[in-house]
């Protein structure tokens, strides 16, 4: 997005990701550490930023769905299960998001992710703004998101493609044969436990703050494999044509990237490592 610019009337979001380097980060001290480090740069930055004082980690395992040939990787397209966790326990509810997520906002179009579902539905358009080839430098990717809402656990659709077309219509059109098995990518044993902390939230502008969280992702308790610092913000009427504010926070997120070097790992996006493929 050039910085003259505003934003596309589509965009319902802005998401900034950095992946972290997964050394430490099963320390709650290290994520301290990193939470202290944000606030002294946001003071030289000059930007406002809010402690969430009473935050709790929340605790889940996240896992991809697709076919043995990876038909939906191949249409740009991801289909993820969220099932919250307490302690040990699984809930009986998760969230199952379909996107279409591509480097251009035309590209993540090509796909309507509306489902057929009698569960509460959220629609999201993201611009997805993330570390380039150097420190200081950003690409952005789009991603066209249906979310759906406490979705009976083990009622999530049917293990084949003629389940999920039945549960999202618009993937009828990748022709691909209704009997053709869908399961998780990788395996059983390649579900990811995900541990997120929100630490508060950075002001932009008025009408533009954004949520600051880190998500660490473990193969097990003690086994982080990345991580991934974060902060986003929802695009409405009220704050779309407020340049100034949309242009600090792409400031603030390259210069993050020149004070925190030694944290971050280069790559893409944390389901590029899922898949082995980059975004």
């Amino acid at each position: 997005m050039k910085t003259d610019t505003k934003l596309d009337k589509k965009i319902t979001n802005r998401e900034f990701k950095l992946l972290l380097k997964p050394e430490g980060l099963d320390r709650h001290s290290r994520i301290i550490h990193l939470s202290h480090l944000i606030v002294a740069f946001c003071q030289r930055e000059g930007v406002d930023f809010f402690h969430l004082d009473n935050a709790n980690t929340g605790l889940r395992s996240v896992y991809f769905y697709d076919t043995p040939n990876n038909d939906f990787r191949k249409n740009n397209l991801i289909l993820r299960v969220r099932e919250s966790r307490q302690n040990v326990w699984v809930d009986d509810w998760c969230e199952v998001t379909l996107k279409c997520r591509a480097k251009s906002l035309q590209g993540s179009l090509a796909h309507d992710p509306t489902p057929d579902a009698p569960y509460k539905i959220r629609m999201r358009l993201k611009e997805e703004i993330l570390r380039g080839e150097t420190l200081g430098s950003t690409r952005m990717i789009y991603s066209n998101n249906s979310i759906m809402d406490s979705v009976p656990v083990d009622q999530i659709f049917e293990r084949t493609m003629g389940g999920i077309v039945r549960a999202f219509p618009d993937l009828g059109r990748l022709e691909i044969k209704p009997d053709i098995p869908v399961s998780v990518v990788g395996g059983v044993t390649n579900k990811i436990l995900e541990a997120c902390l929100p630490l508060g939230n950075i002001v932009f502008g008025p009408n533009v703050s954004a949520h600051c969280d880190v998500a660490i992702w473990m193969r097990s308790v003690g086994e982080p494999i990345v991580g991934e610092l974060a902060f986003s913000y929802r695009v409405n009427k009220t704050n779309r044509e407020d340049t100034a504010a949309h242009q600090l926070a792409d400031k603030f997120f390259k210069n993050l990237q020149r004070a925190i070097p030694d944290w971050l790992v280069s790559g893409s996006t944390k389901t590029a490592l899922v898949y082995g493929v980059e975004e």
